[in-house]
């Protein structure tokens, strides 16, 4: 019998890259799970669930997010001031105008499993409207969305 054992991550060694994603090359959805994947570190063989071993994310071209169907005046974006009567919202198109870089972030939100982790993992993604961004020193490697 062999003896071979699970192997688990320690926290010490965590090895984070930076990946950059074009948001204007896919769906939303689309876009918004391979940067899930991406922050969480699932696709890594040393993922461990209880180890945040994910990676930097930038995302580019956060305006031009592409959306199908009705979901430019049909999507809604709630917020609340905590008192009362005092929810708000907001239609895509409205969002766009305004924060477009909300978009990505609430759709990636919503994708990452919510524990403890997910401030931390939320933290390492950057998104940028426009083709620019702060992080060409970290040289992130380009990310296709299919």
């Amino acid at each position: 019998m062999i003896n071979s054992k699970t192997y688990s991550q320690k926290q010490g060694d965590v090895n984070h890259q930076w990946f950059l994603v074009d948001a204007s090359s896919a769906p939303l959805g689309r876009v918004a799970t391979v940067i899930a994947k991406y922050l969480i570190g699932k696709y890594k063989p040393t993922y461990t669930p209880h180890i945040d071993n994910g990676d930097y994310v930038v995302v580019i071209n956060s305006e031009k997010v592409v959306v199908t169907g009705a979901k430019e005046t049909d999507k809604k974006y709630y917020r609340h001031s905590g008192f009362p009567g005092g929810i708000r919202e907001k239609n895509l198109g409205q969002m766009r105008e305004k924060f477009p870089e909300r978009i990505i972030e609430e759709a990636v939100k919503g994708m990452v499993p919510h524990n403890k982790l997910a401030a931390e993992r939320l933290k390492r993604l950057r998104v940028f409207v426009g083709e620019d961004h702060t992080h060409i020193a970290q040289s992130p490697t380009k990310v296709e969305v299919m």
